[in-house]
């Protein structure tokens, strides 16, 4: 009995490989065994910098937010405290949100939380 190679698997099994390293450099693109590498490498990265993206955001909205505040003679912390002490349920994306395209809003914010500390003082 002749030997059976199962040609349409293997080739849609390469052809998935290099339809993902579309784009690559070099022999990336067009060999299956350097292909291979770099789709699997690329998909590690992905994987990790999908959490990473995370934190570079939080911390990009923190720093905005502490920006914003310093403006306004407050720190980020004393902020964050005062906004806890009054109670206001808003996360980092929308203060610094607030604080980059509304400052006006923002100011009205940082002066609540300005008398919060101070009555607490």
């Amino acid at each position: 009995m002749s030997r059976a190679t199962n040609n349409v698997a293997s080739r849609a099994r390469r052809k998935k490989i290099l339809t993902r390293a579309k784009g690559f450099y070099g022999k990336r693109k067009n060999s299956i065994r350097a292909g291979t590498e770099a789709v699997h490498r690329a998909g590690v990265y992905a994987y990790r910098d999908r959490r990473t993206r995370k934190r570079d955001f939080r911390r990009l909205w923190i720093i905005r937010i502490n920006a914003a505040a310093h403006q306004h003679g407050l720190t980020y912390s004393r902020l964050i405290n005062g906004l806890k002490q009054l109670d206001v349920q808003i996360d980092r994306k929308q203060l610094a949100e607030m604080a980059v395209n509304d400052p006006a809003a923002f100011g009205r914010l940082t002066d609540m939380v300005q008398a919060e500390l101070a009555k607490a003082s």
